[in-house]
């Protein structure tokens, strides 16, 4: 089997036309409908609808936990609900790889298993890291079919970098998440 990888010079922003496409491309090429994508202002999600809902691949918006609203990062409800008028839903929740457990290694040093996993997928990208976390986070909230293959993009900063084609699966069943396919990443994290 051939497939195409875009490998991306510079992440960021810039890359979400190109990411987008990819990810219709191979979409319909799978007969996947299934796409969780990162977003926190809607842009991404914005571009996602544009490209993908005419194909009619459903799109479910992850946005960073509110517990990050006070510096800026999570969308405002008018943006949301402009996006759910589109019919993207957009789900907010704790982060598969934070959570509790972050606050103590932040507050008290040490190491946790989400933040080694965390840091392995950086070494792809850091939209590797967001797509796969993003990915368990929809799972976990029953918005993605586990049992289905499902695209998931995230991005560095910005916009969408980093595509992949996955098997889902639940945090709690992490050891049966595949990544199947590379469709997209910054060359270098």
């Amino acid at each position: 089997m051939e497939l195409k990888t875009l490998l991306f010079e510079k992440a960021g922003k810039h890359n979400t036309e190109p990411t987008l496409q990819i990810v219709r491309e191979r979409a319909l090429e799978l007969g996947i409908t299934q796409v969780v994508l990162a977003t926190n202002h809607g842009f991404t999600a914005r571009e996602a609808h544009r490209i993908l809902a005419p194909e009619s691949i459903d799109i479910l918006a992850v946005q960073i936990s509110y517990a990050y609203e006070s510096e800026g990062w999570v969308m405002s409800p008018e943006e949301r609900s402009k996006l759910e008028a589109l019919g993207v839903p957009v789900y907010a929740g704790i982060h598969a790889f934070g959570g509790v457990g972050l606050a103590f290694c932040e507050e008290h040093g040490g190491w946790t298993v989400g933040r080694a996993v965390r840091d392995t997928l950086y070494r792809f990208s850091q939209g590797m890291k967001v797509a796969v976390e993003c990915l368990l986070m929809a799972a976990d909230a029953g918005w993605v079919d586990v049992d289905q293959e499902a695209i998931a993009i995230g991005g560095t900063g910005e916009g969408a970098d980093t595509a992949i084609v996955c098997k889902p699966s639940y945090t709690s069943t992490f050891h049966q998440l595949e990544i199947r396919e590379v469709l997209a990443k910054p060359r270098i994290p």
